[in-house]
Parts: C-alpha cells; structure tokens; sequence
C-alpha cells in the first residue's frame, strides 16, 4: 500500500497545502516518513489524514469558480464501526461546502472496502447541496465495494460512473464531462 501515492500530473495546477481556503492549507508532507496505515500497512505519506481510521484522501483540484472538487480516496470506508461519513462531513465535506464546493467527485478505485450503517450523513449531505445544482459522483469504484454501496442504498445521493481514462484529462475537462452526465442523470 506504500507505493499507492495520489494522483500527480496535476500539481502544477493545485496543490491543497497552499489553498487558502482548502481544509489541508499549510500542511506540510514528508517523503521519507510513513506513518499513517491502513490496519497494519503504511499508505504513502501524500495522502492526507483527516481523522478516519483507516481511510485516507488528497483534494487533487478545487476550482471555486465552477463550484467542484476533485478528491481521490484510499484505504477501507467503515460507516459500521468507526463512522468514516461523519468524520468526511463534518472534517473535509462541510469545510468545503462553507467555500461554495457543491459538486464532489470522489475518485475511488483505491477504496478496498466498505461498511454500511445508516444513510444519515449522505442525506445530509446531498441536502446541502442539491438546491445549488450540487451532486457527488463515486468514480471507479470497484466493483464488490460499489454492491455494498448499493445495498445500503446509497446511490440515491452518491452517483458511480465509471471512466479508466480519467487520468488522461485536465481537471476542467473531467470535471465537464462528469457535469454533463450528471445534467443528464438529474433531468
């Protein structure tokens, strides 16, 4: 799990640490030290800790202009036990929303697992936002974690799509045609 490292090639364009307005401003990262794990498995040290056990993210864009953020997602997602949703919500989700941050896509191939408890926190979320156009979008989940998703029925307030090419485009350009999905999905 070390070598898993957040997403790069767009660094030049954003970096969370020197937003101002980005939960992780002013944080500071080692290459050399890994401390935070996933159970007993140490996650490259750019992934940022936001208060989740075993559950890591790095905000890869912002843009306050269009209303987006693009967050990538690694590790194990426990609602059951250790209430991952709240800590995202009330740490990351609500510090974003505050900043005009309405539509929320989550990359997540790297979630490995998930457990369900209620769907309290994602209804509060989706509430939030969809009076502002507002969604969240699941991109590549994988597949036995989306089923748990889905039978915790979920998908009435987080979207999945599913694009291997995501890595391909400029921030902008993923986010417009995840945009012009969801248009699509919530017409």
């Amino acid at each position: 799990m070390h070598n898993i490292e957040p997403f790069y090639n767009w660094r030049h364009l954003y970096t969370a640490e020197e937003d101002e307005l980005s939960p992780f401003y002013g944080r500071e990262y080692s290459e050399f030290t890994f401390s935070n794990t996933v159970y007993n498995y140490y996650v490259h040290p750019q992934w940022d800790d936001f208060g989740a056990r075993n559950l890591y993210l790095k905000v890869l864009f912002a843009d306050y202009q269009f209303n987006y953020a693009i967050i990538e997602v690694l590790g194990e997602w426990d609602d059951c036990i250790a209430n991952d949703i709240m800590t995202l919500k009330r740490e990351i989700i609500d510090l974003m929303i505050a900043e005009k941050i309405y539509k929320f896509i989550l990359i997540t191939e790297n979630v490995m697992n998930f457990h369900s408890s209620d769907d309290c926190y994602y209804e509060e979320w989706w509430d939030d936002i969809k009076d502002e156009g507002g969604w969240i979008v699941s991109l590549n989940m994988p597949e036995h974690t989306r089923q748990e998703f889905e039978k915790a029925r979920l998908y009435n307030y987080m979207h999945f799509i599913d694009n291997d090419k995501w890595r391909t485009f400029q921030p902008q350009h993923l986010y417009n045609m995840i945009d012009n999905i969801m248009l699509r999905r919530l017409e």
